[in-house]
């Protein structure tokens, strides 16, 4: 019972960070392959505030979102300049400057990474493990579900979507698309930077090759698996994705060649996900509940389902 409890701790924290960076690629437009950067500098920063500070896990989970926010801001500095491609080679280079300072720094533990790092704690009662911390986790999750789904609502998820479908023609009624870029990058780093945060402290130590470039790759799977935009798709992406390898320990050393061989065929046959709007499947599922509903013309407004 144990051993799965772990495993819904840590798919509950991977689908917080799926759909943190959805946030950010499928509601924004702005595709990251950096974000295990920011999942670590959200990990570190509530570490250090803890384990050298004496700072509670609470303040330290509030640190990293706040820490991890306010980096986001200024990693969003090259979208302003950037676009597509090049936006994806800026922050791929992120990520691995991210895990070089981590690694040759000795303010971050270097290569030894930072260890003993301590379990929450509310009023004498621990939170290691179990599932006192796997509710801990997926209250979290749901708080990242609530927030995506409330931005996709407001004036703020609206100037997203102008700016994913057309950056000039957004530009042209008026929408301030820097403003907007830099909201994404915010909200999605701040929640990424609280799951690194309950990563850390569930682990108990941490070492930077944990994010690493392919960390990234593997949470923009999660996304593009389940369909890029929606709220179910990055959650049902990351669980399938992050369970599956430790469910079926035989395929453990094949995850990153079974993640490549299912965005290939992904975008070869299914190109919205698995449950992305459109999707075969999500179509027949729309037809079970009885919501099947007309598609929406190439370029029109579509709203964010859950």
């Amino acid at each position: 019972m144990e051993y799965y409890q772990t495993i819904g701790i840590l798919v509950g924290i991977w689908v917080s960070l799926a759909l943190s960076l959805n946030i950010l690629t499928g509601f924004a437009g702005q595709v990251s392959l950096g974000h295990a950067a920011l999942f670590g500098i959200g990990a570190y920063a509530s570490a250090i505030l803890t384990v050298r500070y004496g700072y509670s896990f609470w303040a330290g989970l509030a640190g990293a979102v706040a820490i991890t926010g306010l980096v986001g801001s200024i990693l969003g500095l090259p979208s302003l300049r950037v676009r597509h491609d090049f936006l994806v080679l800026a922050t791929m280079g992120i990520n691995f400057v991210v895990v070089a300072v981590f690694k040759y720094m000795d303010f971050f533990g270097g290569a030894m990474g930072i260890v003993g790092i301590p379990a929450p704690s509310l009023g004498g009662y621990s939170f290691r493990g179990g599932l006192p911390y796997l509710a801990l986790v997926w209250g979290y999750a749901a708080l990242a579900g609530w927030v995506s789904w409330h931005v996709s609502r407001t004036w703020v998820g609206l100037g997203f979507h102008t700016i994913r479908l057309d950056e000039d023609a957004a530009e042209a009624v008026g929408v301030s698309v820097p403003r907007f870029k830099i909201y994404a990058f915010v909200l999605s780093s701040a929640l990424a930077g609280g799951a690194g945060a309950l990563y850390g402290h569930f682990i108990g130590s941490l070492f930077p090759d944990t994010f690493a470039f392919v960390e990234s790759i593997v949470v923009l799977s999660m996304v593009i698996f389940g369909g890029v935009g929606t709220l179910r798709g990055p959650i049902v992406g990351a669980v399938v994705l992050k369970a599956a390898p430790e469910l079926l320990r035989f395929v453990q050393d094949y995850r990153f060649t079974l993640y490549g061989a299912l965005l290939v065929l992904m975008m070869m046959f299914q190109p919205q996900g698995l449950l992305g709007d459109g999707s075969w499947l999500w179509t027949r599922v729309e037809q079970l509940l009885g919501r099947s509903r007309p598609r929406p013309a190439e370029g029109s407004p579509e709203e964010v389902t859950p």
